[in-house]
């Protein structure tokens, strides 16, 4: 069997293609590295919890932060990060804040991961064009939810999935101002 000129050429136009392919996320994979260098942190003195977020991709929004909650825009304006802590006025269960959360908040979307655990539960999905990734955690008995949740464009998935894994390492809950569920 002989050299064959167009059975090469195919293969190195994939090779090509691979190479290509291969580059490009080599290159959202640094951006988004330097995207997670410069850190800020949020820390509720009532509720306890604390999380922290690249400041070089997150600043505040427009809305005043509140003890509550805090919002929290990408530079570009096409992503947020929401951070709340609250008491559980309605005394839900998990179960029952977690279908109350996928009704209102992601009704329709496709869940790709949603581990349900005694204490917390997480969705994450992709609802039109947006991709959304949602923790949130009874702590005190069920007395207090914290929550963290980014929706961010589903087409920027190779950056913004790397911040969600990032944030995540950082993201304690809260039990109150003394840690004792005061």
């Amino acid at each position: 069997m002989g050299y064959d000129r167009k059975r090469h050429g195919k293969r190195r136009a994939v090779m090509m293609s691979i190479a290509c392919v291969t580059i490009g996320f080599a290159t959202a994979a640094i951006a988004a590295g330097q995207k997670l260098r410069q850190w800020e942190t949020i820390q509720s003195e009532r509720y306890g919890f604390m999380i922290a977020y690249p400041g070089s991709v997150f600043a505040p929004g427009t809305t005043e932060a509140t003890e509550n909650g805090h919002v929290l825009i990408s530079r570009d304006g096409g992503a947020r990060l929401l951070v709340a802590a609250f008491d559980n006025e309605e005394q839900a269960t998990l179960a029952e804040y977690r279908r109350q959360i996928l009704a209102e908040n992601y009704s329709g979307a496709d869940l790709d991961y949603a581990p349900v655990r005694k204490r917390w539960f997480v969705v994450s999905g992709t609802r039109g064009t947006m991709h959304f990734y949602e923790r949130v955690s009874f702590t005190c008995g069920g007395k207090l939810i914290n929550s963290w949740a980014l929706l961010y464009p589903a087409a920027e998935r190779h950056v913004y999935d790397r911040i969600v894994e990032a944030i995540a390492r950082t993201y304690a809950p809260g039990a109150g101002r003394n840690g004792q569920c005061d």
